[in-house]
């Protein structure tokens, strides 16, 4: 899947941790929609061939690598710091503190 979406060959070195969450409605992006169950499976992967490029006819239209230094300053969904935070501290339970919404 890596190589269809991201035109890069992978592969995974180990299983970082699971995220699993519900949104509220009330919290949902667009009002009226019902609840959202989100799980994330997080997982630690080596390039190991293949160029970046956005995902043909999918909702990707730029790819880029950002150094771990310029993530902060993204405009990025949550999912991003749970994965960031499941590398920093790799913990043995697989989880990290539930944060609010998955954005």
């Amino acid at each position: 899947m890596t190589a269809e979406e991201t035109g890069c060959e992978a592969v995974v070195e180990r299983l970082l941790g699971v995220d699993s969450r519900v949104i509220p409605s009330a919290e949902r992006h667009r009002p009226g929609l019902p609840d959202h169950h989100s799980v994330g499976i997080f997982y630690q992967v080596r390039i190991t061939g293949g160029r970046l490029r956005p995902e043909p006819n999918g909702t990707v239209v730029e790819s880029a690598w950002t150094p771990l230094s310029g993530v902060a300053g993204l405009h990025r969904s949550s999912l991003v710091d749970v994965g960031l935070a499941l590398a920093r501290t790799r913990p043995a339970t697989g989880h990290i503190a539930p944060s609010r919404s998955v954005g």
